[in-house]
């Protein structure tokens, strides 16, 4: 059985190259005709000595992932729905704006966590998705927008692991795919432009720290532990502290000096001005000195299973304006591509549950969205 070059980062390719008898600089080669180039075809790859390419048509292939659909919203926003097989599927976003592109990836198909919120937990987990099958959506991604735009340069400048699933407890797949994306012969990008968000598994976070430091957002979503309990469970195995903790043993490594809290604001539950003066005194409390966090307030799209509303725009503003007076930097995220289901809370791929229940992720929980200053309208 050959094997996809997509699930391996440099440092494995290198040794595949070398089982194959090969020196390691070709591995270099191969790498960049892979992730720069795009190359799918191994006849594409005309410095590569033919003896080379007979050897890997023999034992490798590149495989992308299947197509099932695309959507190209009305602001430029394009939502893809990948065939990961076996009846899964997960949706990847590109979002375009003047300074940057931001692609969102899946990791996971379903989700474990189950957040009370999201209506991934609510559908069930179906599997991890392997280095390749993350690997595969921006791959597609890049070349595929290098076509539309006709570039040659690079389109996606941002990347950011907050579509499907939690990334850490996917930790041995997710690591190469993001070493990949970090490498110069790969898609070069900054650490300060590769984002994961976590629920909060503290023993991961802290193996990422060391292993592979990326920028760091965390699902805070609530500033106590009988509130977080009941939103986010498991919070009952990290409690808050524990999660503040290890957030701020994660900035010794991090590129940036500052951790996001994402905090999804829903009416009467967590958006509260006690709410927010309670996260005030909680990053203090926490503090090691100076600005160390920064909250991106996220409206809720509500699905039936949650019962749970949006706070209205005007508690949101007023809880922003709470957190902004006391030095804490605050944006409230605004939605693109909602008219093509695209925006935050509208994902949806078809997900398998392994529990035996096949259903559809009708509105899958994301936070892909523009950021807009608290003090914005």
């Amino acid at each position: 059985m050959t094997v996809n070059l997509l699930d391996y980062d440099l440092e494995g390719l290198a040794v595949f190259c070398e089982r194959l008898g090969e020196k390691r600089y070709r591995a270099v080669q191969l790498f960049r005709w892979i992730h720069q180039k795009g190359a799918s075809s191994f006849d594409e790859m005309t410095d590569l000595a033919k003896s080379f390419r007979e050897k890997l048509k023999m034992s490798a292939h590149i495989k992308a992932l299947d197509v099932i659909s695309q959507h190209i919203s009305s602001d430029g926003t394009i939502k893809w729905l990948f065939s990961v097989g076996g009846g899964d599927a997960v949706e990847s976003v590109f979002i375009p704006e003047d300074d940057r592109g931001t692609l969102c990836i899946s990791s996971q198909a379903g989700c474990a966590v189950g957040c009370r919120f999201c209506s991934t937990g609510h559908q069930g987990f179906s599997r991890n998705l392997k280095t390749g099958e993350i690997l595969a959506q921006l791959w597609f991604a890049e070349h595929f927008l290098r076509t539309r735009f006709n570039k040659v340069e690079r389109v996606i400048s941002n990347v950011v692991m907050m579509g499907m699933g939690e990334p850490l407890q996917n930790y041995t797949e997710l690591v190469p795919a993001l070493r990949v994306m970090l490498d110069d012969h790969g898609y070069g990008l900054s650490r300060r432009r590769v984002t994961v968000s976590t629920s909060g598994v503290v023993p991961m976070m802290d193996r990422l720290a060391l292993d592979c430091p990326v920028a760091l957002a965390v699902s805070l979503h609530a500033p106590d532990d009988v509130l977080r309990d009941n939103l986010v469970p498991l919070n009952k195995k990290y409690p808050i502290a524990e999660l503040l903790d290890a957030c701020n043993r994660y900035l010794v490594h991090a590129p940036r000096d500052f951790i996001t809290f994402e905090y999804c604001m829903l009416d009467g539950v967590n958006d509260q001005v006690d709410h927010a003066n309670q996260l005030v005194s909680l990053v203090r409390k926490h503090s090691s000195g100076g600005v160390w966090c920064k909250f991106n307030l996220i409206p809720f799209n509500p699905f039936p299973a949650s019962g749970l509303t949006c706070s209205s725009p005007a508690q949101v503003k007023t809880f922003a304006s709470i957190l902004s007076a006391a030095g804490i930097v605050t944006t409230i995220r605004k939605t693109r591509g909602d008219d093509i289901d695209a925006a935050c809370g509208q994902l949806a791929g078809d997900v398998k549950d392994r529990t035996g229940i096949s259903q559809r992720i009708a509105r899958q929980r994301t936070f892909m969205l523009k950021p807009i200053s608290a003090e914005s309208k």
